[in-house]
C-alpha cells in the first residue's frame, strides 16, 4: 500500500511538472491552486475562486491568466511537493483550500501572495509570529469560531428534549487545529446548554466506519459534523451509518447539508472560494497588495435538507432555506 501511495505522489509530481508555468515566455500570470483533498463540497470553492477571476478578466479560456491545479489527495507528502514545486516556479500567487494547504504554502514562502479559502484565522493556524502577527503574504478569506454558537445551539431547539440531557456525538481530528479548537468552543457551549458532547478522534478517513459505529453505540441523540478535513472526507460513510441507527446529522458547513445533513448555519463554500478569487484578481491587476488583507468570510446560510428533516419529524424554522 505505501508503494502505491510512492508511486500515486510520484505521478502528481511528474504531471504538474510537466505543465510548467509560461509566466516569463508570454508574460500570462501563472495561479498555482493548491487542494489538500478530493471532496465534492471543498471543490466549490475552486469553482467560486475560478469564476471570481474570469468576471474580473482572468480567463483561460482568453489566454488571460493561467491556473496550475494540483490535488495531495489527503497526502502531506505529495502536498508539500506540489507546494514547493509552485514555489520554485515562482507563480504569481497561490490559492490555497483548506487549512492544510494554507499552512503548508506559508511555510514555503514568505513573498509569493497566498490566497487563502476554507481556512481559519491566523491564530487557528498556529501561524502567527513572535510578535502575534499574522503572515504578511495571507489573503483570502478566513473564518473564526463564532459562528459555531448558532450552529450547535440549533440542535436541542430543533430536536426539543424533554427533561432528559441530549447527548450529541462529535468527531474531531487531533492534527487539525480548527477542529480542536472547534471542540473546545462546542463543549463549553454544550455546559450552558445542558447538553453532553461525547467526542472521538478520527485521523484518517480510513478509519471513519469503525469510529463512526463506536460512537454510535454510546446511545447519542444527534451526531454534529464540525469544522473538519476528515469529516469532510469520510462524510458519505458518516451519514450512512447514523441514518442505520436514526441519528439525525448536524452541521456547521452549508455544503454538507445538501450531501445528507439536516440543518446548518453555515458559509456557502462556493461563495467562500468567489470571495478569495474576488481579491486575487485584484492582485494581479497591479501585482501590488495595497489595500489587500485577510478577510472574514462573508456569506452564511441558515440551510436545511427537506428529506432529512422529512426523515427525523424535525420542523424547521421559517429562517432555513432548503437547499438545492
Amino acid at each position: 500500500m505505501k508503494f502505491i501511495k510512492y508511486i500515486f505522489a510520484a505521478f502528481i509530481i511528474v504531471a504538474i511538472a510537466s505543465c510548467k508555468p509560461k509566466t516569463k515566455s508570454m508574460q500570462v500570470p501563472v495561479v498555482g491552486f493548491v487542494d489538500a483533498f478530493e471532496d465534492a463540497t471543498i471543490a466549490q470553492a475552486r469553482t467560486g475562486f475560478t469564476d471570481a477571476l474570469k468576471k474580473n478578466g482572468f480567463s483561460e479560456e482568453k489566454k488571460s491568466v493561467q491556473i496550475e491545479y494540483s490535488n495531495a489527495q489527503g497526502d502531506i507528502p505529495t502536498l508539500t511537493q506540489i507546494v514547493n514545486h509552485f514555489v520554485s516556479d515562482n507563480v504569481d500567487l497561490l490559492a490555497t483550500c483548506t487549512t492544510l494547504s494554507t499552512v503548508t504554502a506559508l511555510q514555503k514562502t514568505k513573498t509569493i501572495p497566498v490566497f487563502a479559502m476554507v481556512s481559519p484565522t491566523p491564530e487557528r493556524m498556529k501561524v502567527l509570529d513572535a510578535k502575534g502577527n499574522g503572515p504578511a503574504n495571507l489573503f483570502g478569506a478566513l473564518e473564526d469560531l463564532n459562528y459555531i454558537d448558532t450552529s450547535f445551539t440549533i440542535i436541542p431547539r430543533l430536536l426539543k428534549p424533554k427533561g432528559a440531557k441530549l447527548v450529541i456525538g462529535m468527531i474531531y481530528n487531533q492534527s487539525e487545529p480548527q477542529s480542536a479548537d472547534a471542540l473546545d468552543r462546542i463543549k463549553s457551549l454544550a455546559a450552558r446548554l445542558n447538553v453532553e458532547v461525547i467526542a472521538l478522534p478520527l485521523n484518517t478517513s480510513a478509519d471513519a466506519q469503525l469510529v463512526t459505529q463506536s460512537l454510535l453505540g454510546k446511545n447519542i441523540d444527534a451526531f454534529f459534523a464540525n469544522p473538519d478535513n476528515t469529516v469532510f472526507a469520510s462524510f458519505e460513510t458518516i451519514l450512512k451509518n447514523c441514518n442505520q441507527k436514526n441519528v439525525p446529522i448536524f452541521t456547521s458547513e452549508a455544503g454538507l447539508v445538501k450531501r445528507g445533513a439536516v440543518a446548518a448555519f453555515g458559509a456557502d463554500i462556493y461563495q467562500w472560494g468567489y470571495q478569495a478569487g474576488e481579491q486575487a484578481a485584484k492582485y494581479l491587476k497591479t501585482h501590488k497588495t495595497d489595500g489587500i488583507k485577510p478577510e472574514m468570510v462573508k456569506v452564511r446560510k441558515r440551510v436545511y435538507n427537506p428529506e432529512a428533516a422529512k426523515k427525523y419529524n424535525i420542523i424547521v424554522p421559517e429562517n432555513f432555506e432548503p437547499v438545492k
